[in-house]
């Protein structure tokens, strides 16, 4: 080899391999270890004994209502993260950009304030607060003039996800708000005096010229809220506790946690967990790649 060449080398043994590294190390090992023992009936209480048996532990996911129970919930995390916490992080981002209310700096700051919090925290304070007999339950009290009226949406099956996604529009709608007004603050402002000089109003400069200029932004953010409401586990695990109530708020993450390490009548609850982590992690791509697919055919759309 030419001396020239191994210079050329050196960028790549110095810099990129100890990167590449860390990366097998930390991301793909555990995900091609999490792929094998899915394929496995791992049993650690059989002193690690393993026996390949394909796909057993992903029939039985599917075979499982509470999988199901907790994909549904799951999409509905989905649904608030794009059709509530992107629209109105939108809206919240382009009324701070065209200055539309007064101390906006004020109002950037309170808005985005959630998102310096500890999410065990915010949890904490929800859960508190959505109790039977909490402070909403009061305030319920006071405004029906009712002494026993209590908030029992968190104890119902059917309006369980109604207050954690209001929980969750109010902790993460400020992130958006964030990633929008960054981007605005690109956008040429003689485009939006020219088109107000031309008459437009308010709402055909929003739909007609920032919503088609952001529309990249958008797709990354649902790409962000796709992936983030498919793999969180923090906020729902602490808003919600022990027994029914987790159980009638169960999605994929938690369901994952529950069944590898605290089902300890599993024999093979590491494989099933394994088996769930990697659902989750499909129909994450899946649904990430049909936004894409969906957001593409729309920007080709408006270009027709």
């Amino acid at each position: 080899m030419k001396e020239r060449d191994r210079r050329a080398l050196i960028p790549y043994f110095g810099f990129v391999a100890p990167g590449l590294l860390v990366y097998l190390f930390i991301v793909a090992y555990p995900v091609l270890y999490s792929l094998w023992l899915s394929v496995s009936n791992f049993n650690p209480n059989r002193g690690g004994a393993w026996n390949f048996v394909g796909l057993q532990q992903y029939k039985t996911m599917v075979q499982d209502p509470k999988f199901w129970h907790a994909l549904k919930n799951n999409l509905t995390v989905v649904g608030v993260s794009i059709f509530g916490q992107i629209p109105l992080g939108f809206i919240l981002a382009y009324i701070l950009y065209r200055k539309l209310v007064r101390a906006r700096y004020f109002f950037q700051s309170m808005v985005f304030f959630p998102h310096f919090l500890s999410t065990i925290v915010i949890g904490t304070l929800w859960k508190r607060l959505f109790q039977a007999d909490g402070p909403v339950a009061r305030l319920i009290q006071l405004v029906s003039g009712d002494p026993a009226a209590q908030f029992d949406l968190m104890l119902n099956s059917k309006t369980v996800m109604y207050p954690i996604g209001f929980a969750l529009i109010w902790m993460y709608t400020g992130l958006y708000m964030i990633i929008f007004l960054a981007n605005l603050q690109k956008i040429d402002t003689n485009m939006i005096e020219a088109a107000k000089i031309d008459g437009a109003s308010e709402s055909q400069i929003f739909f007609r010229i920032i919503v088609p200029l952001l529309a990249g932004t958008i797709l990354v953010s649902s790409t962000l809220a796709i992936a983030g409401s498919l793999r969180g586990f923090d906020l729902i695990f602490a808003i919600t506790t022990q027994g029914l109530v987790r159980d009638n708020a169960m999605v994929l993450p938690v369901f994952m946690y529950q069944t590898a390490f605290q089902d300890y009548s599993n024999d093979m609850r590491f494989a099933y967990g394994s088996a769930i982590s990697n659902a989750i992690v499909f129909i994450s791509v899946t649904l990430i790649l049909l936004s894409n697919y969906i957001g593409k055919k729309l920007r080709s759309g408006e270009g027709n």
